[in-house]
């Protein structure tokens, strides 16, 4: 009987070194696999159109994945995680380009705005937000398709942002495949405002944006420290449909001694069975993300943002998808550090909550 010739993948797993120095010739983390071969894919998307402070966080990605080299592989309770098979797309070229190409164009749009719309301006600035607005009509429809590809072959997905308006089309796509699942939203800002600015698309709008979906049945937001009136008036007028943990309550619960675990405990309560996460680094204390588009005081600390994503799978949920998002790079390659293991901690949880890892530290 013919010996059996093992398959690419299965020599991978039997010569890569977990570790040895990070091969700048290999894939994210140094690993090995390709995109066919990897249970969870990493899509990086390079968009940065509508950011209304700072810029640079369509460059998180490349940032990130430079940033991944560094990262050790191995997770106590994770001790394998690299052979479930991470890989990371190459960022589409013809993104990266439309988002240079017009980010120029909404930041001249958004001075005109802060300067009371003189009339002067009227004729050249009043069509921007509406070519603006089928740009990321156009961008949705691309993520969801992309996404759903990938989800139809059986595979993890993570989107890795740019802004934070770039998962839109991913949400469309799990919302195809799934009757209702909830949204965990870690972030400084609710991202309620609709259209902010005009742009329909913006990343002030994203959870505005993915309430219209009528799978989503809950959005839970944490962190949050940065809000508008109106925001707070959706909130609360929204029948429970969006529960707020608001940094303050999260303080005043640590002032109160009350212990992290417990605090999650109630986060996790306010979540259904299939969950989406999704990551503005911005919500982590601006220490850990100092390039970030919109730094806000206060935050979450890196292990108590850890802590929650473990607690959740460790509840039974599932995770169905989840993102990562407004990763600038800024002047230090801090923040590209920081959002790396971020990343590569958020896609092996997922993992374990699809069933493609195991946790042995659940018993703990």
């Amino acid at each position: 009987m013919a010996t059996p010739v093992p398959s690419a993948l299965e020599k991978k797993l039997a010569s890569f070194d977990p570790n040895a120095l990070g091969d700048s010739q290999g894939g994210v983390y140094g690993l090995p696999f390709t995109v066919e071969e990897a249970q969870v894919v990493i899509v990086p998307v390079p968009w940065e159109v509508t950011v209304s402070y700072r810029g640079g966080t369509a460059d998180g990605p490349a940032a990130i994945r430079d940033a991944s080299l560094q990262v050790d592989l191995y997770d106590p309770d994770l001790p394998e995680a690299w052979r479930m098979g991470l890989a990371m797309e190459e960022p589409d070229e013809k993104t990266a380009t439309e988002s240079r190409d017009l980010r120029p164009l909404a930041e001249s749009y958004i001075g005109w705005l802060e300067e009371g719309e003189p009339e002067a301006g009227h004729a050249k600035f009043s069509p921007v937000p509406v070519r603006l607005n089928q740009r990321g009509e156009a961008l949705l429809q691309y993520l969801k398709e992309k996404t759903g590809a990938y989800l139809d072959a059986g595979k993890g997905v993570v989107l890795l942002g740019g802004d934070h308006s770039t998962p839109l089309g991913y949400m469309h796509a799990l919302a195809e495949r799934h009757e209702e699942f909830g949204i965990l939203q870690i972030d400084a800002h609710c991202d309620l405002r609709p259209a902010y600015e005009g742009f329909e698309f913006s990343h002030a709008s994203i959870m505005y944006n993915a309430l219209k979906l009528p799978q989503v049945k809950k959005l839970v937001q944490v962190g949050i420290r940065d809000l508008c009136q109106q925001e707070a008036e959706m909130v609360e007028h929204s029948k429970g449909r969006i529960t707020m943990f608001h940094n303050r309550f999260l303080s005043d619960e640590r002032f109160a001694k009350k212990s992290w675990k417990k605090v999650c405990g109630k986060i996790i309560a306010q979540l259904p069975q299939k969950v989406y996460l999704s990551f503005d680094i911005d919500g982590l204390d601006p220490k850990l993300c100092p390039g970030t588009g919109t730094p806000v005081p206060g935050g979450l600390e890196f292990e108590e943002a850890l802590y929650l994503i473990r607690a959740v799978v460790r509840s039974g949920r599932t995770i169905i998808g989840c993102d990562l998002n407004e990763v600038a790079p800024g002047d230090t390659e801090w923040n590209a550090i920081v959002g790396a293991r971020l990343l590569y901690s958020m896609a092996n949880w997922m993992g374990v909550s699809q069933g493609r890892l195991q946790d042995r530290g659940a018993e703990k």
